[in-house]
C-alpha cells in the first residue's frame, strides 16, 4: 500500500490523483492517532520507571513533552500540547481517537474538540466525545468553525458554570507578545477581555476613519497605536535600547552580509546602518558602541570566563548576543536563562562555553532526570551543545555565526576597509 501511494504518475487520470491525496491525508491523520497512543505509552512508562526510583510524584514525567517535541521536530511548548492532546484522546474522548484513526478527523480537528471540551469534568467530556464523534457521518463537511460551535454547544449545554468559569479565569491570562514578521516587521500581539479588544480596534478604526493624508487605513491604525502606547510620533526614533550586532565590514559599506538584531533576528544591513545612522545623529537618542571579538575564519565569538556561581551580567549577555535563541533544537522561544550546560553542583564551570542561552521552560527540563547536554567549541569555535534525552536519544545545536563575512571569503576588501577606517578616524 505505501509503495504505491508513493508513485507518482503525473499521466494519471485527475480522479486518481485526488483519490492518493485524499489517501495520503487519512494515512497522516492515522498516524497521529499512533503518535498519541506512543505519547501515552512513554509518559506511563517514564513515571513508572522514576516511581520505582524514588522520584517524588510531584516530579515524575518532566521532560516527557520536550522529548516528544524532539522527536516531532517541534518546539517544547507544542510538545506539550501534543502530550496533552495525546492523554485526552486516550484517557477521555475514545470516539474522537477512532474518528482520528479512521482519517475523518484531522489532528487539528481533534485538537479543536479535546480543547473545546477542557473546562468538562471526566463524564462530561466523554459524553461529549460519544455526543458528537460516535457517528463519524456527522463530522463529514463540517468547518473547522462549525465543529468549534458545535463543541461550545454541546460543553455549555452540560456544564454551563464550567464554560463560565472558565471565562473568567481567561481573563487573567491576558498579555501582549511580540514576534518576528517577514521584510524586518513585527507582529505585536494584544491578548485581551472581548469587549477591551473590540474598543481598542473601534479606537483605532475610527481615528482611520477621520484620516485624509494618503496613508492607507493600515497605516494609519498602526501609527495610532504606536504614539498613543509610546507617547511620540510613529516617525521618531525608537526610545528603547536596541542591541545591533553587525561587523564593521558591514556597518561601512564594504559588505552586504545581514546584521543581527538582538530578540528578532537577522536584518538586512542597510535596515541596521539607517538604524544607527538615526540614533547618532538624532539629538535625543545615544549610541553606544561595544566591541565583540570572533575569530576571522569563522565568525565564531570568542570564550570569556568567571569563577562566580551566577553568571555575570557582562557574561549573560555575551551569552545572549551569541545564541540569540533558546538553544534547545526546534525552540525559537526568547532567552530568558542564562545557565550552566553541565550544572554548576556538577563542577560544571562558569564559563562561556558552559554557558547556554535558553528559555525558561527548556532550562528547566535539561535539570531533569536523564537530560544531560554537553557543551563544547567545534574546530572553527563555533559553540555545540548535544542534548541526550533519557531514552539516549542525542540532538545537536549550533550557535548562529555573528554576522559579516568570514575574513577568508573576504579578499581585497580588508584592504579597502582598512583604508576607510584610517580615513574615518583621521576626520
Amino acid at each position: 500500500m505505501f509503495d504505491e501511494l508513493w508513485e507518482i504518475d503525473p499521466r494519471a487520470d485527475e480522479s486518481v490523483l485526488v483519490e492518493r491525496i485524499a489517501a495520503l491525508e487519512r494515512m497522516k491523520a492515522a498516524a497521529a492517532a499512533q503518535q498519541a497512543r506512543l505519547a501515552v505509552a512513554l509518559d506511563a512508562a517514564r513515571k513508572a520507571a522514576e516511581a520505582a526510583a524514588g522520584v517524588p510524584a510531584a516530579r515524575r514525567g518532566r521532560g516527557v513533552a520536550a522529548e516528544v517535541a524532539l522527536a516531532r521536530r517541534d518546539s517544547p511548548v507544542r510538545g506539550s500540547r501534543h502530550l496533552g492532546l495525546a492523554k485526552a484522546l486516550v484517557h477521555e474522548m475514545p470516539h474522537t481517537l477512532a474518528a482520528l484513526e479512521h482519517g475523518v478527523l484531522s489532528e487539528w480537528r481533534a485538537t479543536i474538540l479535546v480543547r473545546e471540551s477542557a473546562c468538562l469534568d471526566v463524564d462530561d467530556r466523554r459524553r461529549l466525545d460519544a455526543e458528537l464523534c460516535s457517528e463519524p457521518e456527522g463530522l463529514v463537511g463540517l468547518g473547522d468553525a462549525a465543529l468549534a460551535a458545535a463543541a461550545k454547544a454541546a460543553a455549555y449545554r452540560m456544564d454551563p458554570h464550567a464554560v463560565v468559569d472558565r471565562a473568567a479565569r481567561a481573563e487573567t491570562e491576558r498579555a501582549v507578545t511580540i514576534r518576528p514578521a517577514p521584510d524586518t516587521m513585527t507582529y505585536v500581539t494584544a491578548l485581551l477581555p472581548v469587549a477591551q479588544g473590540v474598543s481598542v480596534y473601534a479606537a483605532l478604526k475610527r481615528e482611520a476613519d477621520a484620516c485624509c493624508d494618503g496613508r492607507s487605513r493600515g497605516q494609519v491604525m498602526a501609527d495610532t497605536l504606536v504614539e498613543r502606547v509610546t507617547g511620540r510620533s510613529a516617525v521618531l526614533p525608537v526610545p528603547v535600547a536596541v542591541n545591533v550586532v553587525i561587523s564593521d565590514q558591514a556597518l561601512f559599506g564594504a559588505d552586504n552580509a545581514p546584521a543581527v538584531i538582538a530578540g528578532y533576528g537577522p536584518v538586512p544591513s542597510a535596515v541596521a546602518q539607517k538604524l544607527i545612522t538615526d540614533a547618532v545623529t538624532e539629538r535625543r537618542s545615544r549610541a553606544t558602541l561595544r566591541r565583540l571579538y570572533a575569530k576571522p575564519a569563522s565568525g565564531a565569538l570568542v570564550a570569556l570566563e568567571s569563577r562566580a556561581r551566577l553568571f555575570p551580567k557582562g557574561l549573560a549577555a555575551f551569552i545572549a548576543l551569541r545564541d540569540q535563541r533558546c538553544r534547545t533544537p526546534y525552540c525559537d522561544a526568547p532567552i530568558r536563562h542564562r545557565d550552566h550546560a553541565k550544572p554548576h553542583r556538577r563542577g560544571g564551570p562558569t564559563s562561556a562555553v558552559n554557558g547556554l542561552g535558553n528559555c525558561a521552560r527548556c532550562n528547566y527540563t535539561k535539570e531533569a532526570p536523564g537530560w544531560e547536554v554537553t557543551a563544547g567549541v567545534d574546530e572553527d569555535g563555533t559553540h555545540t551543545a548535544e542534548f541526550t534525552t533519557p531514552t539516549g536519544e542525542h540532538y545537536h545545536s549550533r550557535a548562529p555565526r555573528m554576522p559579516g563575512t568570514p575574513a577568508a571569503q573576504m579578499g581585497e576588501i580588508e584592504v579597502w576597509l582598512n583604508n576607510r577606517l584610517a580615513q574615518f578616524f583621521a576626520a
